[in-house]
């Protein structure tokens, strides 16, 4: 039976010293307006490092991606996935960017990777900064190096088998003993690098054709994939206005029920939400979510699932309004196990490989605002108790309460890669939370203009 989080209950909850805060009513020119958070400390930087060079919400939710596939690829790797809802404040307007895995045409275990596509076309319409910019940090991690988190040591660990009979993932993640490297240890991937180099000067075009695109269909053949060409010619992401619903005072955004992703957060809340909005829990809301969550599994007959989807949640929000959150996955931890050589691309698992397609009903990207005000901006994901925790903070501040102070925002740690991280907001104050059962990092950069 799948473990539930109880989030009533007081183990593991605390604010990370990486919580970072700042006040909206500050007009200075030097002040932090901009806030960044997520599974993986070395991407939440270098988001923030973006919004301090002027860089919009999109462009820092990019950057981490990017960097994401290099120091977090267990998760987000640049083979994977996902899906991300923006606020456009010019147009006053949420719009979710669908780049979920696909099935290739004829089927197979490998999916055909969305996240180029998808953050390509994000950060074309709504960031501020040049493309290169926001993929190069990324393709430094992957060239100079990186010293190993201890978010990554801790998957790490627990997917050596995986790793193991992986060339590429050995090669990179390995000690000469054949044991995961430590964390701390400087690890790099060149043939990564190499792939986001093609990226960031020839955009999406520089994934889904030419070299690097040649060698994912070569790879795919040989292991007896079907990835073709013609599969990553046509990979383009969806996108349109997202769910929209009113839950007490705040208007909650969250994807499209016909995207496949944030199906179980719908779900959860119909049994949580009246159609009126008002929010039908009692006073204990956590045991109320806990039984929601229990009750939704149920009606998706879902006893058991797979204790880690190889999933992360990650947000941004900037100082002209604009917020991003965005939740990506490779539908299992490093996705299908097979690097492509001479590209340092892991193929993901595609969607109709045994219960990989489960991994996208349970991201969760969400924003809520009260009035024209950002209350909230963040992602659940990795599996119910990720879902479960983002749709109890989004009820907390239908309620009126505060998320912000330690204790309010509550762990998943029982299932420690199902993780939510949240910026959210109260009374013109921000503070950007991780996840506090988890390792990774919420920080601040940008100053208001």
């Amino acid at each position: 039976m799948y473990r539930l989080k109880n989030l009533a209950g007081a183990a593991g909850i605390l604010l990370l010293a990486g919580c970072s805060l700042f006040n909206g009513g500050d007009t200075s020119d030097t002040g932090p307006a901009g806030l960044v958070v997520g599974d993986e400390p070395f991407a939440v930087r270098a988001g923030a490092a973006l919004l301090a060079e002027g860089g919009s919400a999109a462009d820092a939710a990019t950057a981490m991606y990017f960097a994401l596939s290099v120091t977090y690829p267990v998760a987000a790797g640049i083979g994977g996935g996902g899906i991300c809802i923006v606020h456009d404040p010019a147009r006053q307007q949420d719009t979710e960017v669908d780049f979920l895995p696909r099935n290739a045409a004829h089927g197979g275990a490998y999916a055909v990777p969305g996240s180029v596509s998808g953050f390509a076309f994000l950060q074309s319409r709504y960031g501020k900064l040049p493309w290169q910019r926001v993929v190069a940090a990324g393709e430094g991690l992957a060239s100079a190096g990186f010293p190993i988190s201890n978010a990554l040591a801790t998957r790490l660990a627990d997917n050596l088998n995986v790793i193991r009979l992986d060339a590429g993932l050995a090669a990179e993640f390995l000690d000469e003993s054949g044991n995961v490297k430590a964390e701390g240890s400087v690890v790099n991937n060149p043939a990564l690098a190499q792939t986001l180099s093609a990226i960031r000067t020839s955009g999406a075009g520089g994934f889904y054709q030419g070299a690097v695109a040649d060698r994912l269909v070569a790879y795919s053949t040989s292991q007896g994939g079907t990835v073709s060409d013609a599969d990553l010619r046509a990979y383009a992401p969806g996108h349109g206005e997202a769910m929209s619903l009113k839950v007490g005072e705040l208007a909650i955004s969250l994807p499209s029920r016909h995207v496949g992703a944030g199906t179980f957060t719908s779900a959860m809340l119909s049994h949580l939400v009246d159609a009126q909005g008002n929010v039908t829990a009692g006073d204990n809301l956590g045991a109320a979510v806990a039984t929601a969550t229990k009750t939704t599994l149920d009606e998706f007959h879902l006893a058991s699932l797979p204790r880690d989807m190889g999933a992360s949640g990650f947000a941004a929000s900037d100082a002209n309004g604009q917020a991003v959150a965005c939740a990506v996955t490779m539908n299992g931890p490093f996705g299908s196990g097979h690097t492509a050589a001479a590209t340092g691309v892991t193929l993901a698992r595609a969607p109709s490989s045994g219960d990989a397609g489960l991994a996208a009903a349970f991201l969760a990207p969400a924003l809520a605002r009260n009035g024209a005000a950002l209350a909230l901006a963040g992602a659940g994901a990795g599996g119910p108790n990720g879902t479960a925790a983002m749709v109890y903070a989004l009820l907390k501040l239908a309620r009126g309460a505060d998320v912000m102070p330690p204790g309010q925002l509550h762990s998943t740690g029982i299932e420690p890669y199902e993780t939510v991280n949240v910026i959210a907001c109260r009374e013109d104050t921000c503070a950007a939370i991780p996840d506090p059962g988890a390792h990774g990092m919420g920080a601040a950069g940008g100053s208001r203009n």
